[in-house]
């Protein structure tokens, strides 16, 4: 049957338009071998077939595999970890340094060069090839973290913290788009299961792992750690790592990037980012600061957006990935996972060092429940797509379940339930599970194998827009909440005191309830829930907005051929020519290879 579906796709020729649109009413029906035929059939027919390379899968042994996912998954691993291990060493790292600015800064300069190059890293590796740019990303964060764990000032730290979250940006991005490029469509799945249970895991384990230095060692291991793991996995990727390599010439590379387009999508995002970092800590909302960084942020993104439309040959986003219905959900929905999947992250650590007593340590520990129920459901979620074919349902079940369990998790209580704790956090972790992976692959079912950089840094800015954003809302929700208790704390604690667990101060203070007498202790930590209650609702709200908008995710055949798409000059030379063509016709399908027994 294989041999017979490759000789249809090969003979078969352009398809007229009646064709075509029954075609299109099949393709919405997914299961049988017919069906698959037919889909099939239709992406092999172009006009203008891309030039590809062999079959990637072609001699390389099951070890190779192994190690070249392990590289990748260590590389994101790292990238990952440095997100959260500072969270329990910043109140060291502050007294240190004697230096209060930092405990916003060191955080907030990784984060912002983490998203701010994600776009561009994915276009670099389009002009100068996936492997290249993947080394160069992992050489940068570690050069980083070396300057970081030798710093001799908070400036030094916080330059330091940038210049790692510039390349960790891309040692973030660049394994999912190697799995892109390594694998088929139907086999993605899994991989991308894979690096979402690394990233899960390292979120989790990063307040741990710091904080047994921060106490043991020595806060600066916080970024020694990366240099022997991620040297082996440098030295790894080097070595059995094989991607198209273009062997572009730097001043001819160098000279088709688009400059300004990447010069209005990092101001932009950054103005925007510190407006929403900053608001209602550092500055009131209608503070003319914050005002100015939201507005000019605003309109560099708008004259990005039209720029790229109207103007750049090469752009950095091409506007044309957001044209499918499945690439406009998939990217809204991905915004409403990251910043509900945050209501777990950030905010139930939140709860247990406020409500329940426990100390930064510990409240890692209890974390533990969400990250590794979801951790296991990544790799499963990715086995089962693989094995169905079906990446629509998985979207579907995950967002309900996990609007489920942040909606339970109203119920937590400000007493101790562990029953509770630990149930939610597992129903949260199994729904949100699906959705780190599935949704990348709703999107790459329509885009041409050009598009599959581009599209991946989208996806990646998309989340790290919405884990922003959610900061930003949740935040603002936790102080008016506690605000508002102002006067009842007043009444048990005293002005002074009220004034210190409510409002923007309230996250601050937390380390200061367990100093209370006893009967103050409680009134703080029922108020702390109050807040927190009020955020899970919003999560889950958050969840069912996501939910809602997975309906309109349409369900496709997963293609089980495979092209390496063939970057550099050549391939960008290609997609000007095509500019020109009609919409129905501009995706050129991917050839066959002889080779391919899948």
């Amino acid at each position: 049957m294989a041999a017979a579906t490759e000789s249809m796709a090969v003979n078969s020729s352009s398809p007229t338009p009646n064709a075509q649109c029954q075609d299109s009413t099949k393709d919405a029906f997914v299961g049988d071998t017919q069906r698959s035929e037919i889909a099939n059939d239709k992406q092999m027919s172009t006009k203008e077939p891309m030039e590809t390379v062999a079959l990637p899968e072609k001699g390389r042994t099951r070890l190779e595999t192994t190690l070249i996912m392990g590289a990748l998954s260590v590389s994101l691993f790292l990238s990952a970890l440095d997100t959260t291990i500072i969270t329990t060493a910043v109140p060291t790292i502050v007294t240190h340094f004697n230096s209060e600015i930092g405990y916003i800064w060191v955080g907030s300069a990784y984060l912002l060069g983490n998203a701010a190059v994600v776009p561009i890293w994915g276009k670099i590796s389009d002009i100068f090839g996936r492997k290249q740019t993947l080394l160069v990303t992992v050489s940068v964060f570690l050069l980083g973290s070396l300057l970081c764990a030798i710093s001799q000032n908070m400036a030094m730290l916080i330059a330091a913290r940038a210049i790692q979250g510039i390349g960790g940006g891309g040692t973030i991005l660049l394994p999912n788009i190697c799995v892109s490029d390594l694998f088929p469509l139907h086999k993605r799945g899994m991989y991308f299961g894979i690096l979402s249970t690394v990233w899960a895991l390292a979120s989790a384990l990063g307040p741990v792992i710091g904080g047994i230095f921060t106490s043991r060692v020595s806060w600066r291991w916080c970024f020694y750690i990366n240099l022997p793991f991620g040297g082996v996995a440098l030295a790894t990727l080097t070595f059995f790592l094989k991607l198209h390599n273009p062997r572009t010439p730097i001043r001819q590379g160098l000279a088709v990037i688009d400059f300004i387009g990447n010069l209005l999508v990092i101001g932009g995002t950054v103005m925007i980012l510190i407006g929403i970092q900053f608001g209602g800590i550092q500055y009131a909302w209608n503070s003319a600061t914050i005002i100015c960084l939201l507005v000019f942020g605003a309109i560099a993104v708008a004259l990005f957006c039209l720029y790229e439309s109207r103007i750049a040959k090469y752009p950095v986003i091409p506007p044309r990935i957001f044209r499918y219905r499945n690439s406009i959900s998939a990217y809204s929905l991905s915004v409403m996972h990251a910043m509900a999947f945050l209501g777990g992250t950030y905010w139930l650590p939140l709860y247990f060092q406020s409500v329940l007593g426990a100390n930064s340590l510990m409240s890692g520990v209890y974390l533990l429940p969400y990250v590794i129920s979801s951790s296991i459901v990544s790799i499963g979620a990715g086995i089962v797509i693989k094995k169905t074919g079906n990446f629509r349902l998985p979207i579907i079940i995950g967002l309900f379940v996990m609007t489920i369990g942040l909606g339970l998790m109203t119920y937590l209580d400000d007493e101790p339930h562990w029953d509770r704790i630990v149930l939610f956090q597992i129903i949260a972790g199994l729904g949100s599970a699906p959705n780190f992976q599935a949704p990348l692959i709703a999107i790459q079912t329509n885009i041409e194998p050009r598009d599959i950089g581009a599209a991946t840094s989208s996806y990646s800015f998309a989340r790290q827009i919405g884990t922003f954003i959610s900061i930003s809302i949740g935040g603002v929700v936790f102080n008016n909440v506690m605000k508002s208790q102002r006067d009842h704390l007043a009444s048990v604690l005293g002005q002074q005191l009220a004034q210190e667990f409510s409002g923007q101060e309230a996250s601050a203070s937390i380390q200061k309830i367990n100093d209370l007498p006893p009967n103050q202790i409680h009134t703080v930590r029922t108020a702390y829930w109050n807040a927190l209650q009020k955020m899970f609702i919003l999560y889950a709200c958050v969840s069912f907005t996501g939910l809602a908008i997975s309906f309109w995710i349409k369900q496709t055949v997963l293609t089980k051929e495979h092209t390496e798409h063939k970057t550099g000059l050549q391939s960008l030379k290609m997609e000007d020519r095509q500019k020109t063509k009609k919409p129905d016709e501009e995706r050129p399908a991917p050839v066959k290879s002889a080779n391919d027994s899948t």
